[in-house]
């Protein structure tokens, strides 16, 4: 450590800075030190990290006291239960007669039924999701190991898979789709030409966050287990999926003549999968943001605290995750569930609509799902910093977007963020894994052949389910990752000088592959 201090002092000797009695001084910037006026305009919360006395060991709780502990949001809390139990209810009536009618739904791969989605279908989730966590553990791995060639690999492979996908749904004709990836991969190919200056900084941020997720509280152990159970909820979905059609699909169904399965129809079939789905996002969404909020309480902790770090950090950011702040995570979570169950049920229409030759509306359905996209992003941006503000401060959730929102425009620390290409990055490995999903969905129903899809009308449901299976699993997965750069945004901006006292050597490698980073924390 002294060594890097003096390195770090060695570099701001040739930026302007120095160290005087051994506190380091700050480069001169144009508008800083700010005035008596502007500080008072950007105060942190008046509760939040607080100085051990005498640097006793302290708790999780005791570094970051909430001074008016309540619990906020409570009825976003309240709504996502009940939703819970409704999507357990109507699972376990499902499955209940699913089991009942195992006769009409095959044996196997090859022993499809002829009505609806059956046992061949389970099997294709079944191996949809082990390649989703296979593929999104491998994806982490590589990330601790190559960090450097992390963001090059991704990006580059993201790219290949998706014209790779597109020229194969193209030569199997199967248009609607090969269109829709072969526009994905242009896109992603001229995004990623133009991140290209910004991977230095980039590097840097994620060499951080898995350096401290190395050496500080439990991260890589929360991503596990919230990787396990998104896993376990996938499969849960997935069968419930299937089962929903087995037991109310209409037709020559033996269900339909007995009590259980009673009132089919495909009103009550549609029904049943628009509320499975959102929910689905909803619970997905909110264990996403849990296991987001549990890991920035402990690069809170490595921030504020390094050389004092609270024992029991992760537990103790778990435990105010599931009490405190569990309302205000529902309630963001609700946000980006609907706008991303909007958007499903535009490529659902888009996909069917192009199925059926109808070119216009599935040009129509493509557009509104763009917008929709855009919304998903805006709200995702802001939701991420928002999060991890709650975990640090405590707030509500509206209170805790408006601070945050605010914090990023007055502090300048927007100019971190847009050079930083890790959401981009992790989004694009995301989709990549969602990629493979599809596309071993698409191969599934291509070689098997159910009697089902004869007609090829379940294709798209299966594709757009699968790929969506894969994608909340790989942003589960790479939470952690992310978590603990925009935790860091956060408190920087909140409280630069703690960077540049505490991480000095973190400090001087930004100013290096980042000179802008001066202005952007004391803006």
């Amino acid at each position: 450590m002294a060594a890097q201090r003096g390195e770090a002092a060695d570099y701001y000797s040739n930026t302007g800075s120095e160290y005087v009695n051994g506190q380091q001084g700050y480069p001169p910037q144009q508008g800083y030190p700010p005035t008596e006026e502007q500080k008072s305009q950007q105060q942190p919360p008046q509760y939040g990290y607080q100085p051990p006395p005498n640097g006793e060991k302290q708790t999780f709780e005791q570094a970051f006291k909430l001074d008016k502990p309540k619990w906020n949001d409570v009825w976003a809390g309240i709504l996502f239960i009940v939703v819970f139990l409704g999507y357990t209810a109507v699972s376990g009536i499902a499955l209940h007669g699913y089991s009942s009618n195992s006769a009409r739904t095959g044996n196997g791969i090859y022993g499809a039924s002829s009505l609806a989605l059956d046992n061949n279908t389970i099997i294709l989730f079944a191996f949809v999701l082990a390649v989703a966590i296979v593929l999104s553990y491998g994806y982490v791995w590589l990330a601790r190991m190559f960090t450097k060639q992390f963001i090059w690999v991704t990006g580059i492979l993201n790219i290949v898979f998706a014209f790779v996908t597109a020229i194969y749904m193209l030569s199997r004709k199967y248009y609607s789709g090969g269109i829709v990836f072969l526009i994905f991969a242009v896109f992603a190919a001229f995004c990623f030409w133009t991140w290209i200056k910004r991977i230095p900084f980039s590097v840097l941020m994620l060499q951080t966050a898995i350096d401290v997720s190395k050496n500080f509280g439990h991260v890589y152990l929360v991503s596990f287990l919230a990787g396990l159970l998104a896993t376990a909820f996938g499969a849960w979905y997935s069968v419930t999926l299937v089962a929903i059609y087995v037991h109310y699909e209409p037709g020559n169904n033996p269900a339909c003549n007995t009590g259980a399965g009673g009132g089919c129809s495909s009103g009550k079939v549609i029904g049943l999968i628009v509320f499975v789905t959102f929910a689905m996002y909803w619970i997905s969404e909110t264990l996403k943001n849990l296991t987001h909020v549990t890991i920035s309480g402990v690069y809170g902790s490595w921030y504020f605290c390094q050389n004092n770090f609270p024992k029991g950090a992760t537990r103790g950011a778990l435990k105010r995750s599931l009490t405190y702040s569990f309302g205000s995570i529902s309630f963001g979570s609700l946000i980006v569930a609907i706008i991303n169950f909007l958007r499903q049920l535009c490529s659902v229409a888009r996909q069917q609509e192009a199925a059926q030759g109808d070119m216009v509306a599935s040009i129509c359905f493509c557009v509104l799902g763009c917008l929709i996209g855009i919304l998903d992003w805006a709200v995702s941006f802001l939701n991420r910093y928002a999060f991890s503000h709650i975990a640090l401060y405590g707030k509500a959730y509206i209170p805790a977007a408006k601070d945050t929102w605010t914090m990023i425009k007055q502090r300048g620390i927007d100019a971190l963020v847009n050079e930083c290409l890790i959401g981009p990055v992790l989004t694009m490995g995301a989709t990549f894994i969602a990629y493979a999903c599809a596309l071993l969905a698409y191969l599934y129903v291509v070689f098997t052949d159910p009697a089902y899809n004869k007609d090829g009308g379940f294709t798209p449901v299966i594709v757009a389910f699968a790929f969506l299976v894969g994608l909340q699993i790989a942003n589960i997965f790479t939470t952690p990752l992310s978590s603990g750069i925009d935790t860091i945004f956060v408190a920087c901006a909140w409280d630069p000088e703690v960077l540049m006292r505490d991480h000095p050597d973190m400090y001087a490698r930004m100013v290096s592959v980042y000179p802008q980073v001066q202005q952007a924390i004391h803006a």
